[in-house]
């Protein structure tokens, strides 16, 4: 099947994943960014073919403007859109007020132009925090508990996103197919040099900025394999997805086997990538002073495995080898200059 379809936050690193896939399958696709001015140029250049299937529209999370246009004769939405920062804010209000009011705002809009499949990109952040220290399986089941001690401003606004979200079309869109993604750290290949804040460790590794690897894992998956769950859902019968949530996942790593991956592959190109352990008082030192080493601090030594199961059950998902991704993350950082050897 293939209709009109809103994919929002159009320059960022999923979205743009997902716009591709979708193009490839006959949509008609339109996005929406914060500025045309800076933004149609550079997304036209990455599909010089797409011509009149690809409409792009001005509109930000925090305003009404431009809304109503995006939404026009669509009947689906891909709401991608959300802050991802590198580090930690001071206020943490600067991610959860836009994180919520976004997703608030796109599903309004989305409903009031009729449309029928509403994909919320969430997160693992709102599955796999707050729990209790001998937790260590995760699935899109658990809930993170957002008032925990010591939860991240990051965690915090997608979990509050996303209970918005859910408790919104409760109330008011019973009629919508609305389901949520929820991956966890995306990485794989890159088509430009704005990156999101979950590739800056294998670019950092390569660069050598990253001196020695701290005790840190989480669960990967690729963000092919991330756009291509969009996909399936948005393509699903409404009564397969309605009030759904697939968690995103391929498999855990711990930041010294990404390391060996690359070491064993890249030959000089790793000549960078260090081998030695960060020993755990030094980078909680570190983190006293970079706000966003503070944000990853508090994972360290834990193992947090996130299931997949779910969305290949359900959807028919498979995911890619995480080696895979992890060094065809790095080829591609290195092919777009971003990291120079």
């Amino acid at each position: 099947m293939a209709g009109t379809v809103l994919v929002t936050g159009g320059t960022g690193y999923i979205a743009g994943e997902v716009i591709d896939q979708l193009l490839g399958r006959g949509w008609c696709v339109r996005t929406t960014v914060r500025s045309k001015a800076t933004s149609e140029a550079r997304l036209r250049a990455r599909w010089p073919g797409a011509g009149d299937q690809l409409f792009v529209f001005e509109a930000d999370l925090m305003n009404d403007a431009g809304w109503d246009l995006a939404n026009e004769g669509c009947t689906h939405v891909a709401h991608v859109a959300s802050p991802f920062p590198v580090g930690v804010p001071k206020d943490e209000n600067e991610l959860i007020v836009p994180a919520r009011e976004g997703t608030l705002r796109a599903l309004r809009f989305a409903h009031a132009a009729g449309v029928q499949h509403f994909v919320q990109t969430s997160s693992s952040a709102a599955i796999a925090y707050g729990h209790p220290a001998s937790k260590t399986l995760f699935d899109e089941s658990d809930w993170t508990d957002a008032n925990a001690p010591g939860i991240q401003p990051y965690i915090k606004s997608k979990t509050v996103a996303e209970r918005a979200a859910r408790e919104w079309v409760a109330q008011n869109a019973l009629d919508m197919a609305f389901c949520s993604i929820n991956p966890v750290a995306v990485l794989g290949p890159v088509a430009n040099d704005d990156l999101s804040a979950s590739i800056e460790f294998v670019r950092r590794f390569l660069t050598g900025e990253i001196p020695a690897i701290p005790r840190i894992g989480f669960t990967v998956v690729d963000v092919r394999d991330v756009a291509s769950l969009h996909v399936l859902a948005l393509e699903a019968p409404a009564a397969t997805i309605r009030g759904e949530r697939f968690a995103c996942a391929a498999d855990f790593m711990w930041m010294e086997d990404m390391a060996r991956v690359l070491r064993d592959h890249l030959g000089a190109d790793a000549r960078k990538v260090p081998s030695r352990r960060m020993p755990t008082p030094v980078l909680k030192l570190m983190a006293l002073f970079s706000r966003d080493i503070r944000q990853i601090a508090g994972e360290v030594g834990k193992r947090k495995v996130v299931s997949g199961q779910h969305a290949k059950d359900k959807l028919g998902w498979t995911t890619l080898p995480v080696e895979q991704t992890v060094l065809e993350t790095a080829r591609s950082l290195i092919a777009q200059g971003v990291v120079k050897l």
